[in-house]
């Protein structure tokens, strides 16, 4: 049997860096990777949360905190992998911050910018800094974080939606560049998933379970871990020949193009 038929989720050996894996959707990829063998550098803004669920995942899990919107961030990170391992088998970069949800009329510049940095640039650095030692060793996965509002317009979303179509593009790419270098790259593209930025937007009356069931064929709003383990399937084996794809697990959110859907029977 050739070396392609056989599939692994087996991470054993591999080392994988995990941005925006201080809570939500990052900190569960992080702890689905540890758990699958790889050793995962936690990257996250706040060291004392970074340190935290460095701990709480075990010996694997190496903490990082830093702003990925800074290059040196992502080189210092990147070289620590370098040095320790001699390698850098994964990176999943799920960094990111939701806008306000206001109109484009009324949007405050400095948090437009800082929305689209945090995603877009943040996804961008880690990338290609990453990317410099993967096409160097001629192996490695990275995941970018793309979103529903990647892909569809939703109003008062207008620098998430522009970061996030971005790194669709961002990600083909790169697929397109490093593929004949041994890299991949793919992106999954979200729904509305149980986390703390969906929650605040709950506390604010920004959305409602009402209006997340009705437009969701599913009805019903993602876990994180429905979203960490299309992350493992695009990093493993099983996904060999996938690369410069944008994977929606939105609930058939974006599939989905009527008002509302009539209620359950």
């Amino acid at each position: 049997m050739e070396k392609r038929d056989r599939v692994s989720f087996d991470f054993s050996g591999e080392v994988a860096v995990v941005t925006g894996a201080a809570s939500g959707i990052g900190k569960e990829v992080a702890r689905q990777l540890v758990a699958a063998g790889a050793t995962v550098y936690v990257n996250d803004l706040d060291p004392a949360r970074v340190g935290a669920v460095a701990a709480e995942l075990g010996d694997n899990a190496i903490a990082a905190a830093g702003d990925v919107t800074v290059l040196s961030t992502a080189t210092s990170i990147v070289e620590a992998a370098k040095a320790k391992f001699g390698k850098l088998d994964i990176l999943v970069n799920s960094a990111g911050i939701a806008d306000e949800m206001v109109p484009t009329l009324e949007q405050d510049l400095d948090r437009w910018q800082r929305v689209v940095d945090v995603s877009l640039r943040g996804s961008y650095l880690m990338s290609r800094e990453a990317g410099r030692l993967m096409t160097a060793a001629r192996s490695g996965k990275i995941i970018n974080f793309a979103s529903i509002a990647g892909v569809v317009g939703l109003p008062g979303r207008n620098a998430y939606s522009a970061a996030k179509a971005g790194i669709v593009m961002m990600t083909k790419t790169m697929a397109a560049e490093w593929g004949g270098l041994g890299v991949r790259v793919n992106a999954i593209a979200p729904g509305y998933i149980e986390t703390p930025m969906v929650d605040d937007l709950m506390s604010r009356g920004r959305i409602t379970d009402e209006m997340v069931h009705s437009r969701t064929p599913l009805r019903r709003f993602g876990e994180p871990s429905e979203i960490a383990k299309p992350v493992l399937f695009l990093c493993s084996s099983a996904a060999s020949y996938v690369t410069g794809a944008c994977l929606s697990v939105d609930g058939g959110w974006a599939a989905f193009g009527g008002i509302a859907l009539p209620v359950a029977e």
